[in-house]
Parts: C-alpha cells; structure tokens; sequence
C-alpha cells in the first residue's frame, strides 16, 4: 500500500485561464494524486455540433449496410487489440484498479465487439417469420434509430459503454459518448481509437465534461440515450431525458444477496462471498453486499469468509487484491454505513471503522446486522460484505423480497433453485458462483436483445391469394361468410 502518497480527488474542474475561457476537467491518479490528463467541459454549443456531424454520418453508416460496417468494425477492433496495453494502462491511472482488472476488462469490451459486429445482420437482418395468414407471409427487419447517447460509468469505464457502442454501431446507429468525469482519458482513447481509422467519419465521438455536460446530451433530441447507474443516477437521467421525450435504455446496478443453504460447499461459497465484495474494491455494479446463511453453517462459513478476507490487501501495487476507491467521497459512504451497522448491533469481525485509510479501505466483514442498518439497505460501496443468519429459506424470501437484487445461491439441490428463485423480485439468479460483471445482471454482454433495443422492427407482409373473406375491400360474398364459419366451428369445435 502506497501510505506515504498524498491523493487528490480523482476529478476536478477548474479555470483554463482568463476571462470567459472555458473550465477544465482534470483526471487523476486515485493512487497517487499524479494528474492523468486535461480535458475540455464540452457545453451545448459543442454538443450541438459533434450530434449535428453525427446525423450526417449516420446516413453513410446505415447505408454501407451490415457487409460495410462489419469490414469497419473488424477493423476497429483490431485497433483496440493492438493499442490494448496502452488503454490498460490508462484503466488503471484513471480509476486504480490493478492492470490484470483492467486487463480482464479490456479482453471483455473486445470480446463483445467482435460478437456484436458478426452477430448484427443473422440478429436484424430481414428474415420470414411464417405465414401472418394463410393468404399473406411476413418478414420483419430492423433499421437503425440514428444518434445514440451512451452516458458511461467510472467502475468499468471500457465494457459497461461498450456493451451499449458496439451495439449501436454495429445495428447502423451513430453515437455520441460521454464517459464519466472520473474517466475522461479513457472515452477520448476509444472515440481517437474510431478517429484514426475513419477520420472523415465520426460515426462514434466523444464528449467531456462534468455533469453540466450530461445533462446537456440527455437534452439534446438524440434518438435513444443508454445509461447503467445507481438508482439514484437512473432517476436522474430519466428526469432529464423526459423532458425532450428522449426514449431510454435503462439498467439499474447494486450489488446483489447471496444465499448459502444447508448442503452448499462452503469453501467455494466464502470465496465467491469475499469476491463478490471486494473485487474492485467493492465497486462492481455486480456483486455480493450481504450472504445469507442457514444457521446450521453459519459458524463454519463466517470463520472460511474471514480467513479469506484477511488475506487480502489493497494497493497500487502489482500484487494488489484491489485498488482504492475511485472517488474519494465513497470512504465517507463506507464509514457512514459501517457506522451505522456497528451502533444498531451489527458486529465487525473482520477490519472495522479503523480499515478506512483514504484513498485505500482495508476489508470489512461485519456479522448479524440488522436489516434496518445502512449496510444494507443503502446502496452498497466499498469492499464490505455482510453476513447474517437466516433460519429458513422462507425467511430469505421474505427480506429480499422488496428488493431487486441479484440473488446467488449456493446449493447442491440444484434443481430446487428455479422453485425459490420464482419467490424472488429479481432478474438474475446465479447458482453456485457470484454474479460477475458482463456476464450476469448489470452490462451483460452478448444478448440479442441489447441489438434489438438500438434498431427499430420493419414488417412487411405480402399477400398471395384470397383469403375465404376478402378483408381488405368491400365486396364480401355471404357463400365466402358461411364457409368462414364452417371453417370457424371446425377449427375451434364449437
């Protein structure tokens, strides 16, 4: 751990110099407080131009067709591979996470692409969908929308907008992207990454800025806006974008409960329990904010949790299990919810009040907090990880019930899970591992359906001969009504 460092915020605005000249963005190192670049605070009158050029761009992507823009999507991916050591080591100055994090991450966003990019046309392409009626078939398609906003987080600054870009391009759209304030380095890389392949064409563009700029982009008439956030970040971008009536691709991330029954394997469950919490310091918009655990191995299991989570140590450091925490306002959220958990009752039995150590938190494990404390009714930050007791599975039910998590669940009755999983307000179940981010939950890539949501369905329909009752004219014979009701009676046996 980098002790003798003397962090600065990790974002910061501040003049460029004189009168009327525009503010800047400066990102920093969490580690070290180094500053990682200088960026423009993009206002409306730049907002307006890049969306402006990204109309016009719009019209030569969506016409070279999905053959065109696969050539140039394969090729853009290519790029990122090659520059792929480069853009780790920007993940890594910009948010602190260890490079085999950033790594991870880097490997996922391309991944993606390449599947997007090879699966848009079989997904959208124009395809039959069977006979609409036995006198008419029908085949559906799907266009591009246009522009497309992607507002981005800081957590996973690479694959959490990914998922949204290389959908949207590869469907025919264009997008506009604004990477979080903490991030700015990282957007710029991606959008210069596109600019040095097709310069005379910003099919994707990049703006900075803090959240001035934001909300300018959620105003700014575009065809569709994504965003992955808080509860409290959806809530607000929605807010904005109803103003203009700007349509939303939404997706809600906290982290999740695990559950471990009675026959789980309890080493495999404390292992996912610990890295459910910790892994990127506890940032994951996926993971695990508290472990359920039936009471007859919920001794055996809280001693296997804590002797992992005590080998763990935060840095900037190679070796590092995780970095610091990003923003810096999110060790006042920790302290504030372990708190809260320890004066209603809840015990520490791993670190405590004095694990938090700016910019880095050392792990926490608290035990037998009451469902009223912070720690877990707020949103969950910070790598804590709360393990309660429950007496039955029917008790688990009931305290998830109301809220719409991620639910894993630790169990060799696999074939029980469906049955319990139904009783729960969740989308996302996982059996036997932690959910893990771009996989299950929040920014899962590869789905067929995140194509869809950036294109919109064409059906068309032709008809081949007459059906017994002509329903597109006037003329209706009464022997053509009498067959459609023998027909009706047969068919239906009435």
């Amino acid at each position: 751990m980098a002790e003798s460092a003397q962090p600065r915020p990790a974002a910061a605005v501040s003049p460029a110099g004189g009168t009327g000249r525009p503010k800047v963005l400066t990102s920093y190192d969490p580690r070290t407080g180094e500053v990682v670049g200088d960026y423009a605070i993009m206002g409306s009158g730049e907002l307006t131009r890049t969306v402006r050029a990204a109309h016009t761009a719009q019209q030569w992507w969506a016409a070279i067709g999905f053959d065109g823009r696969r050539r140039w999507l394969l090729d853009w991916k290519r790029g990122i591979a090659r520059g792929s050591r480069e853009l780790v080591d920007l993940i890594s100055a910009e948010t602190g996470k260890p490079r085999l994090d950033a790594a991870i991450e880097v490997t996922a966003a391309i991944e993606h692409l390449n599947w997007a990019t090879r699966q848009a046309e079989s997904t959208l392409g124009r395809h039959t969908r069977g006979r609409f009626r036995r006198s008419r078939t029908a085949s559906i398609g799907y266009l591009p929308l246009g522009v497309i906003g992607v507002l981005g987080p800081w957590h996973n600054p690479v694959l959490t907008p990914m998922n949204a870009i290389a959908c949207a391009m590869a469907a025919g759209n264009t997008v506009v992207f604004k990477p979080s304030e903490l991030t700015p380095g990282v957007g710029a890389w991606l959008a210069d990454s596109w600019n040095r392949l097709a310069p005379n064409q910003p099919v994707l563009q990049v703006v900075t800025g803090d959240s001035s700029t934001a909300g300018a982009l959620c105003r700014a008439r575009l065809d569709k806006i994504s965003y992955t956030g808080s509860p409290a970040g959806v809530r607000e971008v929605t807010a904005l974008c109803a103003q203009q009536s700007t349509p939303l691709l939404l997706e809600q991330g906290s982290r999740g409960a695990m559950v471990v029954q009675v026959d789980a394997r309890l080493e495999e469950a404390a292992a996912a329990a610990v890295f459910g919490a910790m892994a990127n310091a506890g940032q994951n918009p996926a993971g695990i904010q508290v472990a359920y655990v039936a009471e007859s191995v919920y001794e055996p299991f809280l001693e296997l949790v804590i002797a992992q989570a005590k080998r763990l140590r935060p840095g900037g450091e190679k070796r590092a299990a995780y970095g610091p925490m990003t923003l810096e306002s999110q060790a006042d959220v920790v302290r504030r919810h372990v708190r809260d958990a320890l004066s209603r009752g809840g015990k520490a039995v791993v670190g405590g009040l004095d694990s938090i150590r700016e910019p880095y938190i050392e792990p926490i494990v608290l035990a037998e907090v009451p469902e009223v404390s912070l720690a877990l009714t707020g949103d969950a930050v910070g790598p804590v990880l709360v393990v309660n007791r429950v007496a039955t599975m029917d008790h688990v039910a009931e305290r998830l019930e109301s809220r719409p998590l991620s639910v894993a669940v630790f169990t060799r009755d696999v074939r029980s899970v469906p049955e319990f999983a139904e009783r729960l307000n969740t989308a996302v179940v996982t059996v036997n591992s932690a959910p893990v981010y771009g996989t299950d939950g929040p920014g899962r890539t590869r789905d067929e359906e995140l194509l869809r949501a950036f294109a919109r369905p064409l059906t068309i329909t032709e008809k081949h001969r007459h059906d017994p009752v002509e329903q597109s004219t006037f003329e209706r014979h009464p022997q053509h009504l009498r067959l459609a009701r023998m027909v009706f009676r047969l068919r239906h046996r009435v």
